[in-house]
């Protein structure tokens, strides 16, 4: 075992990642716990998710209609609690759109589970090449799992 955590944090996200990516959704509510935060930077603070059924609820908005979604090329680095992911996600509609978006993944340890994940990606990547109905839905789906976290992080 590590002193500082690294090994750990970095196994955990590794197994985070797996479940996101199947979108084993049951699985994925573990490693989150009610004080754990979730946002995009592009869209700031002011829509985060927090706890478990948060955090699933928003990452559900944006993918349970895509046809295909998937994990590419990555690059870790870890210190301590905190795990760096540079990768590529791949999405894919059912009306054909594709879309490779390129991504920055921080995420903080403590405990066993996620207690902040930021990430760093461009909006513009994916509003141009997602269809537009898919992006109604972003507007119109239940948005109850918003709190503004801003000053918090």
């Amino acid at each position: 075992m590590n002193d500082d955590g690294t090994a750990e944090a970095r196994a955990l996200v590794e197994r985070f990642w797996a479940a996101l990516y199947a979108r084993d959704w049951t699985l994925l509510r573990t490693f989150f716990d009610e004080s754990s935060i979730y946002y995009d930077v592009p869209t700031g603070t002011g829509a985060a998710a927090r706890g478990p059924a948060g955090i699933e609820a928003r990452l559900r908005l944006g993918l349970d209609r895509l046809a295909g979604y998937d994990h590419g090329r990555s690059a870790v680095i870890a210190s301590g609690g905190v795990v760096v992911t540079e990768h590529e996600e791949h999405w894919r509609w059912p009306t054909g759109e594709e879309v490779t978006l390129p991504f920055v993944s921080v995420q903080h340890i403590e405990n066993g589970v996620i207690k902040l994940w930021r990430d760093y990606w461009d909006l513009g990547t994916l509003m141009a090449g997602a269809p537009p109905n898919w992006q109604d839905t972003l507007s119109s789906g239940d948005l109850s799992w918003i709190v503004d976290v801003t000053g918090e992080v």
